[in-house]
């Protein structure tokens, strides 16, 4: 998913913040001829080669994404998104990053901080102007994000996914955050799980989940 193309502090800054230092090393990321006010998806590749990440395993990289703010379009951090989001983080340098990555681990977020960062992990992760993303997509973000969050719907949902062919291609946000919210609230077994109830209003795909699942432990 991650790939050269073909809200508080993690503890991991130094001492006093050195804005020359910070845009340098922004500089470093940035693709001058495509766009010189932002780090694209090369960059940010590039970032996680030197901070030894793996972009398509590990959460960290999405984790410091997320806590430097970049929000304004997906896939990309403007140069201004990383000047502040460094500057409150109190990073400077690519030392200070790499001893920061420590506490960038979603095991160490409250409730509600992961469910801004799950939200956030969407919104980064679409392509130009697509508002929706390929389940292929979605189930490799699940397994990342979720992986340390003892989801136990995670692995059969993603199973459901892989297994709808053409009935669930692309994914929406709704349908992202509602199966967060509901394997919150609804055990492994999906006891008490009513599709009709008018005061837990699911979006189809769960109902069809649930449905998958009660099909498949009958046989």
């Amino acid at each position: 998913m991650w790939g050269r193309k073909s809200s508080g502090s993690s503890g991991g800054g130094g001492g006093n913040f050195d804005a020359a230092g910070c845009t340098a090393l922004f500089n470093k990321y940035v693709d001058a001829e495509e766009d010189p006010f932002s780090i694209g998806m090369d960059g940010i590749s590039t970032l996680c080669d030197d901070l030894d990440l793996d972009p398509t395993s590990d959460v960290r990289v999405l984790v410091l994404m997320f806590k430097l703010g970049a929000n304004a379009k997906p896939g990309q951090i403007s140069q201004s998104e990383w000047n502040s989001g460094m500057q409150a983080l109190g990073m400077s340098s690519l030392d200070d990053l790499k001893a920061g990555l420590a506490g960038m681990d979603t095991g160490f977020m409250e409730q509600a901080e992961f469910r801004k960062f799950y939200k956030f992990v969407f919104q980064f992760s679409r392509e130009g102007t697509h508002r929706t993303i390929e389940k292929d997509m979605i189930v490799a973000l699940l397994q990342m994000v979720l992986a340390e969050r003892n989801n136990t719907h995670l692995n059969s949902f993603c199973a459901f996914l892989e297994a709808s062919g053409e009935e669930a291609v692309r994914i929406t946000l709704d349908q992202w955050t509602s199966f967060l919210e509901f394997s919150t609230l609804i055990p492994e077994d999906c006891a008490g799980y009513d599709e009709d109830d008018e005061n837990c209003s699911w979006p189809v795909l769960i109902d069809e989940y649930v449905d998958w699942k009660q099909k498949s432990k009958k046989k």
